[in-house]
Formats: C-alpha cells, structure tokens, sequence
C-alpha cells in the first residue's frame, strides 16, 4: 500500500487504478528489482505523505529526483539529512537569505521542515537509475504528477505554485491562475542562476501572497 497522508487518497484514488499508472508501477517495481534505483522505496511518496493534501500551500517543482547514493527522499530539491547541499540547492538558500534577510542559515540540506509546512515538494519524475537522469522519464510518471498538479490547482485555494526552469515553467498550464498564485524564474543551477534566479524574491513573494489570504507564512 502505498505510504501518503489520508487526505491524498480520495483525491488520488481514481489516478492509482488508472492503465497507465498499473503498468508505471509494475515497471518501477521491475526496477527496483533488477536495478539500482533511487529514492528508496519507502521514500517515493514521501511529498505525499510530509505535505497532506488538505494543507497544501505552496508547490515547488522539480524534474528528476537525484541520482546519487544517499541523496533522495522523495521531496524535490531536498536530499537526505548528512549529504552534502547539491549546487541547485545551495543557490536556492543563497537566495533565501537574500531574499528575507536574517533567515537562519538552514541546518541542512532537508527539507522537510518545508513539507510539515504545506509545501509539497513534487518531482515530475518520481524514481531514477542511479547514475543515470532521466531513465525514468516518460514511463507514466508525469503523467501521474500533473495529474497532481490539476488536482492541487482544482481542489485546493490560493496555493503558491514556483516553478524553476523552463520545463516546470510549461506546468503552469494545468494551473488555475484565477485562484493560485504562479511565480516563474529560470532554474537555480548554476548554470543559469545567474540569468534570473538571483533576485527573483520567491520567498518573500510566497509569503506575501499567504498573509494576504489570511494565511501562516511559511518559516523558511
């Protein structure tokens, strides 16, 4: 059975009987089986079962989840807690501290502490080949996450949707920008950080947005 908040399962119970989700689950199965693949198991979900959908507020998107050994959990951007902070994520704090001066240096690469927040922390692809990125793309993943992305965008109000990087970008079609507030920036790699990551106050932006809904800002 797979390990999610008790909120998600309503929402996602006609998705889990899909064709095509039967055949993703029975190829990453595979997968595990044969191969070595990253998150662990257990972990797959984990933005599912850290983030309920009925607290959802804000939506950060990734694309692959990271292929090194120790690395992933299941939450975008974040890695597990003793691993060395990836360049990607190093730039997103460095931006964090620039963005809401006199944030405390975060105590690691974690990001949990995001999750029991309302940020769900959703990778377009859920599973990887260690040492091989994208192995696992266009096998039912994304159509599962935007699925997901619908479902946030439709059943739940006011939501912060960021999105780094031109493919996370082309989401914010399935997104109701009626309701939600939607913040694009390029990526925070350091290969275009410096094009447009810097400076772009996602943060405080966030914020902003939640406390005028009458919402908690999240503690960064």
């Amino acid at each position: 059975m797979v390990k999610i908040a008790e909120s998600w399962r309503p929402v996602l119970a006609d998705e889990f009987e899909k064709p095509y989700f039967q055949r993703l689950i029975a190829f990453v199965k595979g997968e595990y089986a044969t191969a070595t693949v990253f998150p662990p198991g257990p972990s797959i979900f984990h933005a599912f079962d850290a983030c309920p959908f009925d607290k959802v507020k804000v939506v950060i998107l990734g694309q692959d989840p990271y292929h090194g050994k120790g690395q992933a959990h299941g939450l975008s951007f974040s890695v597990q807690d003793g691993q060395r902070t990836p360049p990607s994520l190093h730039n997103i704090f460095k931006e964090l501290q620039s963005d809401i001066p006199g944030t405390p240096p975060p105590p690691n690469g974690n990001l949990d502490r995001w999750a029991r927040q309302g940020v769900l922390l959703l990778n377009a692809t859920l599973t990887v080949r260690s040492g091989e990125p994208g192995s696992h793309q266009k096998k039912g993943w994304e159509e599962f996450t935007d699925a997901v992305i619908r479902k946030v965008s439709e059943g739940r109000e006011h939501v912060v949707f960021i999105l780094w990087g031109a493919y996370a970008g082309k989401k914010s079609e399935l997104i109701d920008a009626r309701k939600h507030l939607i913040l694009k920036a390029v990526h925070p790699s350091p290969m275009a950080a410096d094009r447009g990551f810097f400076g772009s106050k996602p943060f405080s932006q966030t914020n902003a947005w939640l406390e005028k809904q009458g919402l908690t800002p999240i503690k960064w």
